[in-house]
């Protein structure tokens, strides 16, 4: 099964039905460094209730998240790798990967829902499933959230691990994992960089983004000074990975 499920990822090609649902949906997909604030502010967003979360299908198991169980359907959709296989040959992805032995990917069901709804999809997502849909459609809003500096993300990074203190193989992993997303989020033009002081004002400012963005108009002055605040992020980053 673990052989014929990654040849099935290897070969997958979105059908051209699906990629016109993709086409003629709004999309918003929140990037981010871990602690920077994208699954708030995306579940603040979800309950203004206009827009439609994403949410993807997996093959792991679930699992304890913030002292909670993950649940079907609202977490992750939850699929065996037989299911998973089923899906891939019959076309129903949007796009989907595997990470380990598992399969993680996004249903064209869930676009189509969102669609049905008159509303905004919208999911956090790696740089590269990101680079997927951009390339499915360039109507796709793509926001990189970030820390308001190295300081407060070290901050918040430090916090999640709580009274037993944080792990330092864990911190550079996520360390060069920021990096290497924030690199690839500067080399492309599509991205819209959104700091996150205060949380009600990115809240505003994805909202903001996400719906002048679907009128056609995407990027503003102001969207732009944001870039330099990643540039300063970055070089910082790589100033503390050196340290590590």
């Amino acid at each position: 099964m673990e052989e014929r499920l990654q040849q099935l990822v290897d070969n997958y090609r979105i059908s051209a039905q699906a990629a016109e649902v993709v086409r003629a949906t709004p999309i918003v997909l929140l990037v981010g460094v871990s602690g920077a604030g994208k699954d708030t502010i995306k579940h603040r967003l979800l309950e203004g209730g206009k827009y439609h979360h994403i949410v993807s299908h997996t093959t792991r198991a679930p699992r304890e998240n913030g002292g909670v169980m993950e649940s079907d359907g609202a977490d992750y959709h939850f699929i065996d790798k037989e299911e998973a296989a089923d899906m891939l040959e019959s076309g129903a992805f949007v796009e989907a990967k595997k990470y380990g032995d598992n399969l993680y990917g996004t249903s064209v069901a869930e676009i189509e829902q969102a669609q049905r709804e008159g509303k905004i999809a919208i999911t956090d997502l790696e740089v590269q499933g990101v680079a997927e849909y951009k390339a499915l459609s360039p109507n796709v809003v793509a926001l990189f959230i970030l820390p308001p500096d190295y300081a407060e993300w070290q901050r918040r990074l430090h916090a999640r691990y709580g009274v037993q203190g944080a792990d330092p193989a864990d911190i550079t992993k996520r360390m060069r994992t920021a990096i290497a997303e924030l690199e690839e989020a500067l080399r492309q033009p599509y991205y819209h960089f959104v700091v996150n002081a205060n949380i009600d004002e990115a809240v505003g400012a994805v909202d903001k983004i996400a719906h002048r963005a679907t009128t056609g108009d995407e990027f503003t002055t102001v969207d732009r000074s944001f870039q330099h605040w990643a540039e300063q992020l970055l070089e910082d980053l790589q100033d503390g990975a050196k340290l590590q």
